[in-house]
């Protein structure tokens, strides 16, 4: 539970109660069908299905990030040290990957034998018993070391101290500019940026003349998308998604501020289509050099420091996420792999998971793609590594300061009663956040005003605000009842 500013530290708290007349596992259900509604579910119908062969074969769902490729393009190795294991993957853009992985696990449609999900969804669907309690396995592997996670991301994916997802990589978000562009023009990175330094940073560096943008910044619907930097920036200017009583605060004037300034920013001095880019789209765009400054994902290294793809690389420096009225303003996301409970073939499928998070798959990577490839911020011992130490000395510990500095407490001004900085670990939030991130993204292409699309965006959360009031009500009902009981 969120401290306020100036409390004493202590342990988290509790989650927010819920009531026992709507439990979390129908919450889940209901959001579930609403983000699959439509989807199909058949995992090697023109979703990137990869593998052959005759062995027990497993099916692999995961988002089809970069990194993500990168294993994909590996599994040779994977195969000659488990030749009975065969791999199909489904690999999709996160928003489609999203929707069809929840829809699949939470109906238990028994598609996928691995998943690849986040810490948004793993402490709700371990609490439901949807996928398996992965700390036996993870004890029982020799060598594994589940100690070796970065331990804000293992705590994050632990339920009770087990771990029930591991982490593929680990992230939290900071803002990346190139050092020659800024030497050029005689201007300085501030070590600690806020919003205001950034847009004005933007606007000396705006070239769209040359195609060149002062600012890349998401703007693609959803809420893994447009919704993940700009809820950041709602925390940093004192927004908040609800209040501690569950009143829905998407109209407050610290909210409007701050999406008013990100619309503003992106439009004055961002990429063209932006109301359409996405972390893809804003990694391409500034990797290939068409931008001064970008804030997102932390993970972003992997692909802008790697020569063979990015024409930017060793040209870029890194500063903490800009903050407004906080400390700290990075979240803490973390994609990681998951065994649903309606696996048959669990030992197969932890075979492959062990695999892709093991310490032997970050030295396969550096050793035969690149070490600027190496998937960041899941282990520690990936950063005592000579020659990632040596690519990553720009950045490492850029990245690892954002990690740590991603509590509530230092990226929020006010209290919250949900658990999450750049989402709200509620299951009503894939759908509420996907309607929100709607808002914005047309507010961004311009198509209504910010005002308009707060207004509707408050709809939406108070109809999530009314169930947990609700919920809060029926409580404090049975509350006032059993302590009148003789």
């Amino acid at each position: 539970m969120f401290r306020p500013r100036g409390a004493p530290p202590g342990p988290a708290g509790p989650a927010p109660a819920r009531s026992s007349r709507r439990p979390a596992r129908t919450r889940l259900v209901a959001a579930a069908t609403a983000a699959g509604l439509g989807l199909g579910l058949t995992a090697c119908a023109g979703a990137g299905a990869v593998g052959g062969g005759d062995g027990e074969q497993i099916v692999v769902a995961i988002v089809s990030n970069p990194q993500m490729q990168d294993a994909i393009s590996l599994q040779d190795e994977f195969r000659a040290e488990h030749p009975g294991v065969d791999v199909q993957f489904v690999s999709l853009p996160e928003n489609e990957a999203r929707a069809k992985i929840t829809a699949s696990v939470a109906t238990g449609g028994g598609e996928f034998d691995v998943v690849m999900i986040s810490n948004y969804e793993t402490p709700m669907w371990a609490e439901n018993g949807w996928i398996e309690n992965l700390q036996p396995y993870a004890d029982a592997t020799e060598g594994y070391d589940p100690e070796d996670f970065v331990p804000s991301v293992r705590d994050a994916l632990s339920v009770d101290g087990d771990l029930y997802s591991v982490p593929f990589y680990g992230e939290s978000s900071f803002l990346a500019y190139r050092e020659d562009v800024f030497a050029e023009a005689g201007l300085e990175m501030p070590e600690r940026p806020t919003w205001d330094d950034v847009r004005e940073l933007a606007a000396e560096l705006d070239d769209p003349a040359r195609d060149f943008s002062g600012i890349c910044l998401r703007g693609l619907a959803g809420w893994g998308e447009v919704m993940a930097p700009m809820s950041t920036v709602m925390n940093t200017f004192g927004g908040q998604w609800f209040d501690e009583d569950w009143n829905a605060r998407l109209d407050s004037p610290e909210v409007r501020d701050a999406v008013e300034t990100y619309v503003d920013t992106v439009q004055r001095y961002g990429q063209p289509g932006a109301a359409t880019s996405g972390f893809g789209d804003c990694l391409t765009r500034f990797a290939q050099g068409n931008a001064a400054m970008w804030y997102d994902a932390t993970s972003m290294v992997s692909s802008i420091e790697d020569p063979a793809s990015s024409t930017v690389a060793g040209d870029v420096g890194y500063a903490p996420a800009p903050v407004s009225e906080t400390d700290a303003a990075g979240w803490l996301y973390s994609w990681s792999l998951a065994i649903p409970s309606t696996s048959e073939h669990k030992d197969a499928a932890w075979d492959f998971v062990s695999w892709m998070t093991d310490k032997d798959y970050i030295r396969l990577v550096g050793e035969e793609l690149s070490w600027e490839r190496v998937p960041p911020g899941s282990r520690l011992s990936t950063y005592e590594i000579p020659e990632y130490a040596e690519v990553s000395e720009a950045y490492a510990d850029e990245t690892l300061a954002a990690m740590n500095a991603a509590t509530q407490e230092n990226t929020m001004v006010s209290p919250v009663p949900y658990p999450g900085i750049q989402f709200v670990g509620i299951p009503e939030f894939q759908d509420l956040g996907t309607r929100v991130g709607q808002q914005m993204s047309a507010a961004i292409a311009g198509q209504q005003s910010v005002a308009d699309a707060l207004e509707q965006s408050q709809r939406y959360a108070q109809t999530v605000a009314d169930t947990y009031q609700a919920d809060q009500d029926a409580d404090a009902a049975q509350d006032a009842q059993a302590g009148g009981t003789p």
